[in-house]
């Protein structure tokens, strides 16, 4: 059905015509006089006082925040009382492939795959930006996130649904359960499947590995654990093979030996003699420490095992800000810093070994390979090919140590790790270095022989070193892995953004483990100078920058493994995508005699986009690269996962919070997610899915609305993977469009992403006019839980949507002023004006209601009452609400939905009842979200309640990251309920704390001064123009009929609970 787009682009080109040859053709818009950029920032002097302080005596933005392009700076606040938990102080198609994407977690992108997928000629490791800071691998950051390595933590509780939830949610269950079942037999997975169990531990610390590269973890005891190196698979359980350890020997015949990890595993017991279960693992780990600041981590080995040995073991990922190249690469680096206090020498072995596993079960699939290779600069190197079982791609690991003056490196490139054992075993490797120290004696050859289906294998390298009495020795390790290809279950491959470095073959682990060895320093020392500023500021209560770092780990393990930076492309001839909602809607637009100026001028522009998105490389699809303007870098695509748990590719009603993150540190990626929904705007996809909340069949994707999310199955081809409801329908995914493109506009200065995407901002908020029914400026809501908290419900007007509503017009209105559009810059400014009055009426002395609708949970304190009103202020824009009203509504929300509970230690409730007790008639009505409480926090830094806004935010703090806490690090959830019963571990929102930080930068920065103005005659015109595009995107009256049993369910839940 190719031919219903070529229709549905046709009809609008005649409609434009048709248009156009009837007006009169106004000038051209001049161009804005300069573009959005951000105000200079100024460091104010250092104060060392209280959080009251701070908010009494900082009139200006605080130290440096890196927001736009070039790097800017990076802020402070305030400082507090030192808590727990911290240091003291297929084949790929032959047509042109887009650009590289970055597909996992989120940043780097890139430009084209290299052609003859060599590594890059001429390529040189990465030199420094900016002078390099000094920084001692030994010693950890002045404030980290801790664990004494022994201890186990809360293990955190899964949610209950209650029995009146489960009355409410049964249908939805049996459909998603019948879904589960169809989709596995096509060999598909589903966007969630709550009928599967997750393993579940608290010990999760930082993951290995750049962005967009896959995701190896670690636990703080040790263990590499939750393997993220494919789109959507997470494997839970740790390889225990894979392990760090040490063994000392002194000249009084004192000798200890232990792996680097607390404990003895159960799992051990199975193949004690000649399996890892023989290997010695004596390490108690009562003295030894885990700090984590992400990126880096490290583990300080206090006397263990030997009395006399300081061990430090830094472990650092390339994850560095404005950085599109090293910050993508699969790689970590763990460098051991060895301190003998000791009277007599030690001669010291460090043994790194790795199982050829990508998690799971994979080690026993069979025909797996290593060996071993010689790199320059005195690198040894093992490789581990992982020949990938159900039609996954290939997988190559090197684990690496440099050789050095002091250092000597042996490698045993296989052994033995269980079933069947000829060659050497486990046991016989443990020996050999224990007896000699290293692998110079041991009798291997250089490539083994394929591992057998069922029996399982694994390298080993050794660096030995003999420490002097008073001093310190430092060994360097790296481990990196070469998947280039991501393949989705449609059937396309795309290629990682790492391959424009280092070629496509699956050849290039060594290489990359090589150079992370010699050019990590760099890469550490510009990640000082971003973190330093922010940890050493005594303004900021301790937690916070520990916090706000750490929750950077979702960039990496957010979801699926690495990203797709290059792509290419497979036939699209089955695609169903089309502009056309029908032929006779079209039509009845064409009677049109007359079209004001700026209408016409956008729907030429429409055009000339839909003209590009139905190019061969984009074929109807969301590819944004369509919208790059001449001279602008194509960094390629971004994926990142709503949540390890919930698969969905960027989940725009929630990439909403989290995107503060992405335009702070990596903007160009920002852009490029932004482009691609851009692009999903113009975008029509007719064929139905059946929606799981009432078993109705709709269209995927309408003109006009913004998408849920950019896909799963088939990213930007087949949009909206989410089916519990019918988004095209709900209120808030368009506002957020407009309110975080303006937003980006202003972090960048970036004028002509504005006027790309243009066009689409426009056709999004003329899609929302229909959901203005009585004309009075202000869109309602459906009474079914239509936004971002989709399980309740919510009518008419409400704080949430109509504030989201009223921050758009306005951000509309200031986005056309910077392209030159003039006319929809005042006609906006006028509906902004007109909807804030509406929106007023909801104030009932202290705070915004709920919704409108009068009933009993209309004047629910809703602690995100103020999401339009914070992000208008966000973007310098006026306050949609003012500000005794914007104070009184926070100061509510913290007495009631942020203090009535736990006295604070949660968070901020989603919603309170006005008699203080929680709201309990939906799921999400008794939950705390942790990245809706930062977003909370940043509205009440707006405000100048900074010490209001970090208490609120040390909540989450409380619950999630401290060592009393509910166990949540490094895998913060989407929230957790009034048991404090988690949902969704590992979740995109959480990110938002970075909206704390854009806010703390931009405290009293100028605001967008911006009062346009316009004639009668004017106004008529672009109301008339716009009415008419409007109309083009309108949904057909009423819905599909819901089925009688449905009818029925509904009306009995309603009785029972009402």
């Amino acid at each position: 059905m190719r031919w219903l787009a070529s229709i549905g682009l046709l009809l609008i080109m005649k409609l434009v015509r048709c248009l156009y040859s009837t007006s009169s053709k106004g000038t051209e818009q001049e161009e804005a006089e300069r573009p959005l950029s951000n105000a200079d920032e100024a460091n104010p002097t250092k104060q060392k006082s209280g959080l009251l302080n701070f908010q009494q005596n900082c009139p200006k933005p605080l130290n440096k925040l890196q927001i736009g392009p070039p790097p800017k700076s990076i802020i402070s606040s305030n400082s507090h009382n030192s808590h727990d938990g911290f240091a003291s102080r297929s084949p790929l198609h032959s047509a042109p492939p887009p650009p590289l994407a970055f597909l996992f977690v989120p940043f780097p992108p890139g430009r084209m795959m290299l052609e003859n997928g060599d590594r890059a000629a001429g390529h040189e490791p990465a030199r420094p930006h900016r002078e390099q800071v000094k920084v001692d691998p030994g010693k950890a950051a002045p404030l980290t996130w801790r664990r004494n390595i022994s201890s186990q933590g809360n293990v955190p509780v899964e949610f209950t649904v209650s029995f009146r939830d489960k009355i409410h949610l049964a249908p939805i269950g049996f459909r998603l359960w019948r879904q589960i079942r169809e989709e596995a037999a096509k060999g598909m997975g589903t966007i969630m499947n709550p009928f599967t169990k997750r393993p579940v531990t608290s010990t999760h610390a930082i993951p290995l590995g750049g962005i967009g590269s896959g995701s190896i973890g670690r636990s703080y005891r040790g263990e590499f654990m939750r393997w993220q190196l494919f789109p959507r698979i997470c494997e839970d359980k740790a390889v225990l093979a894979n392990q760090f350890s040490v063994f000392v020997s002194r000249p009084n015949s004192e000798k200890y030996s232990t792996v680097l990890c607390p404990g003895s595993p159960a799992e051990l017991t199975e193949s004690p003699n000649s399996g890892i279960g023989s290997w010695d693992w004596k390490l108690g780990g009562n003295n030894s420490t885990y700090h984590a600041l992400y990126p880096r981590a490290w583990t300080v080995y206090e006397g263990e095992p030997d009395p006399a040995l300081r061990i430090v073991c830094r472990q650092i990922s390339p994850l560095i800000p404005h950085n599109y190249k090293e910050s993508s690469f699969p790689v970590s680096i763990f460098t051991y810093t060895l301190y003998n206090s000791g009277k007599t020498a030690a001669d010291v072995t460090l043994l790194f070994t790795w199982t050829n596993s990508v998690g799971g079960m994979s080690e026993f699939s069979g025909h797996h390979s290593n060996s071993k290779i010689m790199m320059k600069d005195g690198v040894h190197a093992v490789l581990l090919h992982h020949k990938t079982a159900d039609g996954l791609p290939p997988v190559t690991y090197a684990i690496a140590a440099q050789e050095t003056e002091d250092v000597r490196v042996s490698e045993c490139p296989c052994f033995g790790v269980s079933g069947n054992l000829e060659g050497i075993s486990a046991n016989d490797m443990w020996k050999e270095i224990k007896q000699h120290g290293s692998f110079d004696h041991l009798n291997s050859v250089d490539v083994s022989a394929p591992s057998e289906p069922g029996s399982s294998i694994g390298a080993a390298i050794a660096a030995s070193v003999t420490i002097p009495s008073g001093t310190v020795r430092t060994v360097n390790f790296s481990l990196a892995w070469d998947c280039p290809e991501v393949n989705f279950m449609r059937g396309k491959t795309y290629h990682r953004r790492y391959t424009k470095f280092y070629g496509t073959h699956g050849d290039a682990a060594a290489n990359i483990a090589h150079d992370a060895i010699l050019e990590h320093g760099q890469w550490e020392s510009q990640i000082e100078a971003w973190q330093r500023p922010v940890l050493e500021d005594k303004r900021l209560p301790e937690w916070y920058p520990i916090t706000l770092f750490n929750e950077l780990y979702y960039l990496n393990s957010g979801g699926n493994n690495g990203s797709p930076p290059l792509c290419s492309l497979v036939s699209l001839e089955e695609r169903k995508f089309s502009l056309d909602r029908s032929r006779s809607h079209m039509e009845r637009s064409m009677d049109v005699t007359s079209q004001p100026d700026t209408a016409v001028d956008i729907l030429e522009r429409m055009t000339s986009v839909l003209e590009l998105v139905h190019t061969p490389v984009a074929s109807n699809s969301a590819f944004g690269t369509n919208l790059l303007q001449e001279g602008e870098e194509n960094v390629g695509q971004f994926l990142y996962l709503e949540g390890i748990e919930y698969h969905m590719w960027n989940t725009y009603d929630v990439h909403f919070y989290s995107s503060f993150a992405l335009v702070m540190l990596f903007p160009k990626l920002q852009l490029s997610v932004q482009r691609d929904f851009a692009a999903a705007v113009m975008m029509h996809d007719p064929s139905k899915m059946q929606l799981l909340s009432n078993g109705q069949r709709v269209p995927r994707k309408v003109l006009g609305a913004v998408p849920h999310d950019i896909g799963i199955t088939d990213p930007w081809f087949e949009v909206n993977a989410y089916n519990l409801y019918d988004t095209d329908r709900w209120k808030d995914l368009n506002p957020k469009f407009v309110l975080q493109v303006y937003r980006d506009v202003v972090a960048t200065g970036d004028k002509k992403f504005a006027q790309a995407v243009w066009p689409s901002v426009y056709v999004a908020m003329a899609y929302m006019d229909q959901f203005d029914r009585d004309g009075d400026g202000m869109i309602e809501n459906d009474g079914f839980p239509d936004q971002t908290y989709d399980t309740w419900s919510v009518s008419g007007v409400s704080a949430y949507s109509g504030g989201l509503w009223v921050a758009a017009l306005q951000a509309a209105s200031a986005l056309a002023h910077e392209v030159g559009d003039k006319g929809s810059a005042a006609y906006f400014w006028f509906k902004f004006q007109k909807a804030k009055v509406v929106y007023e009426k909801l104030w009932n002395g202290s705070y915004f209601n709920y919704d409108n609708s009068s009933s009993q949970q209309s004047s629910s304190i809703q602690a995100d009452q103020l999401a339009g009103h914070w992000y208008a202020r966000a973007c310098g824009l006026h306050p949609i609400v003012d500000e005794p009203k914007a104070k009184s509504a926070l100061g509510k929300v913290y007495n009631y939905n942020v203090l009535k509970f736990k006295d604070g230690r949660r968070g901020a409730m989603n919603g309170m009842l006005p008699d203080g007790s929680v709201d309990m008639s939906s799921m999400q009505s008794r939950e705390i979200w942790p990245g809706v409480t930062y977003g909370l926090a940043a509205t009440m830094i707006q405000e100048d309640m900074i010490d209001m806004a970090f208490r609120t935010a040390s909540g989450i703090y409380e619950a999630a990251w401290s060592e009393q806490g509910l166990g949540y690090s490094f895998q913060t959830p989407e929230g957790w309920n009034d048991n404090d019963e988690y949902r969704s571990l590992g979740y995109m929102r959480p990110l938002a704390i970075w909206a704390m930080q854009w806010a703390l930068s931009k405290r009293n920065s100028s605001r967008q001064e911006m009062k346009p103005e316009i004639s009668e005659e004017d106004l008529l015109r672009q109301h008339a123009g716009f009415t008419k595009v409007a109309r083009l995107l309108k949904l057909p009256e009423g819905e599909t009929a819901r089925s009688l049993f449905q009818v029925v369910y509904d009306y009995t839940c309603k009785r029972m609970w009402m």
